[in-house]
């Protein structure tokens, strides 16, 4: 029995901490997030199209999700899809020519632009914005998948 409960709780305590997050984004050019599971509740925000959330929670046909500011809230899952994008978390973001900051600027990406991402490369993310620019830009001033 104490075998049993010991390999519970180190199975527990393995699967827990290599889980990851399961990511989404708006799919839609508007999304409405709500307070609660069902288009009954009030709407806290309207989302746009590339707009990364982790999904902390499930019920029926919607996601409760958490954004880049831990802001929560319930979206019908529909709306959301598993392109990979991310938004801009530091006040300025620079966006460079290639992965380092010896690269040259191309632009700055303000807090809250999102970015969609194209690959990662040892702490840097390849991003396009809805401008059609690309760019590298550091992964830790960066939130999303």
């Amino acid at each position: 029995m104490i075998r049993r409960l010991c390999f519970g709780i180190i199975f527990f305590v393995i699967f827990t901490t290599t889980a990851h997050a399961e990511m989404v984004s708006v799919k839609s050019a508007q999304a409405r997030m709500r307070s609660g599971p069902s288009e009954k509740y009030p709407i806290k925000w309207e989302l746009s199209e590339g707009y990364p959330l982790k999904v902390i929670a499930r019920q029926g046909k919607w996601l409760k999700v958490t954004d880049y500011e831990s802001d929560k809230g319930w979206i019908y899952k529909t709306l959301v899809a598993k392109t990979p994008h991310m938004i801009v978390k530091v006040p300025k973001a620079v966006i460079r020519s290639g992965p380092g900051d010896n690269q040259r600027m191309v632009a700055n990406a303000n807090r809250g632009v999102v970015l969609r991402t194209i690959k990662q490369k040892k702490g840097w993310v390849q991003v396009k914005h809805e401008s059609g620019l690309v760019g590298w830009v550091r992964r830790d001033t960066l939130w999303g998948w």
